[in-house]
């Protein structure tokens, strides 16, 4: 529940940690100051109302109501009526909500006369009732009496200044978290298999440590890329020469039985140097380009022969993306064919999910055990080692086909197909 409730953006996060702290202080210093400072501010207040009343209250029994008039008007910032022969009433009754009710019923206790008054209309004064003989003592006192808005004034400025730091907080914070956003594009962009810039070591330091870490890891990254690319490029051209020396020795061979077999060897080496070769050619650097994966399906579905294999192709969606479009026709190219290899009814939909585009493909062969579905895509694995070569299970299909898909920022996964099958689902990206 608690993590439901804060922020999962790292911003977010660091506001409440600067925030949170910051509101318990103004709550903690407006609960210390109602119960001090503004106390004694009352009580003070309420005692002078009282004290000033109980000068009025003489005055009058002494017979000078007029001089008393004049003096509250001027001095006390009250006004008063005396109305003859009224009573105090049932329905007049003190208010005891709050500090200022509370000091003010204590102040007027001290007159020792019957009283009550009403606070619910601040703006137009307090009305204080006090009984004197038979008569009815009706006073206005105005609400700078016994009010003070300087308290209130206090905590307004109080939670003014926390809104402004709280501004201020996101407006640093947003500014120290531009790399890390930065960061967190350029680590997709460069997992996608794209060229993606060296990152600026900027910001904080602990923030500068992480891109030039990230700045190294890339840059080994690419060196160990373009070795390795090197080196199965050296070895596919190096075996080719010695390749096309034994094929002229063997025209002159004259024993047909050897040289039958000494063909069908050499035409396996040069069937898995031709793999090794697609290999090389899906590290190889091509343009990102504006693709419709539905029409890059199409293409590869183009030279099927119709009469010996049942093709379904389902366009759920019509999915438009940036990718590499010689290497995804690459890699659903040898999905198809490993299908075609081992089926004769191949179902093929698209169609779009929350985690992006997926490429379903069902097949009726006899599928692959569970155990060995990652396997099936490590270098130069084959379900049958005693299967030829010539049939093009190199090894390397699945392999090359992982690893443009994973170049793409996809995933790609192996399943039970609704055929009875294998099923292959490729995840891209949009």
């Amino acid at each position: 529940m608690f993590k439901n409730i804060i922020p999962t953006t790292l911003i977010g996060r660091s506001i409440i940690i600067i925030f949170v702290p910051i509101i318990i202080l103004v709550l903690v210093t407006s609960l210390v100051f109602y119960q001090t400072s503004w106390n004694i501010i009352s009580k003070r207040l309420a005692e002078s109302v009282a004290a000033d009343i109980n000068v009025i209250v003489k005055l009058i029994e002494d017979d000078l109501e007029i001089y008393a008039k004049e003096i509250a008007e001027k001095d006390f910032k009250m006004k008063f009526t005396l109305n003859k022969d009224e009573l105090l009433g049932l329905s007049s009754k003190t208010d005891s909500r709050g500090i200022l009710s509370k000091r003010l019923r204590q102040s007027l206790s001290n007159l020792n006369r019957p009283f009550s008054f009403d606070v619910s209309n601040l703006e137009k004064g307090v009305i204080i009732k006090i009984k004197l003989n038979n008569n009815l003592l009706l006073i206005n006192v105005d609400k700078d009496r016994l009010y003070s808005e300087t308290a209130f004034v206090f905590l307004l400025w109080m939670i003014f200044a926390s809104l402004i730091l709280l501004f201020m907080s996101y407006f640093l914070m947003s500014k120290q978290l531009k790399p890390l956003k930065r960061l967190a594009i350029i680590a997709e962009t460069f997992g996608r298999g794209l060229d993606a810039p060296e990152l600026k070591s900027v910001g904080a330091y602990e923030i500068r440590q992480t891109s030039q870490a990230f700045n190294q890891m890339r840059t080994r990254i690419k060196r160990f890329l373009k070795q390795r690319t090197e080196m199965l490029a050296g070895v596919s051209h190096d075996l080719r020469t010695p390749l096309t020396r034994m094929k002229l020795q063997l025209s002159l061979l004259k024993d047909i039985d050897a040289k039958k077999e000494l063909e069908i060897d050499i035409q396996e080496m040069t069937a898995m140097l031709d793999s090794y070769v697609s290999f090389v050619k899906t590290e190889s650097p091509e343009t990102i380009e504006y693709i419709v994966i539905n029409d890059v399906i199409k293409e590869c579905l183009k030279n099927i022969d119709t009469q010996n294999y049942v093709i379904k192709f389902d366009e759920i969606n019509r999915v438009q993306t940036s990718g590499r479009p010689i290497q995804l026709k690459r890699a659903f190219q040898n999905i198809i064919d490993n299908s075609k290899r081992y089926a004769n009814k191949i179902n093929i939909k698209i169609y779009l999910s929350g985690e992006g585009c997926n490429v379903e493909i069902n097949d009726n062969g006899p599928g692959i055990p569970k155990e060995k579905f990652e396997d099936v895509f490590k270098p130069f694995f084959t379900l049958d080692p005693s299967r030829n070569k010539l049939k093009g299970e190199s090894g390397l299909g699945l392999t090359i086909t992982r690893d443009i898909v994973r170049s793409h920022g996809g995933e790609i996964k192996l399943g039970e197909s609704e055929l009875g099958g294998l099923k292959l689902l490729v995840l891209l990206p949009i």
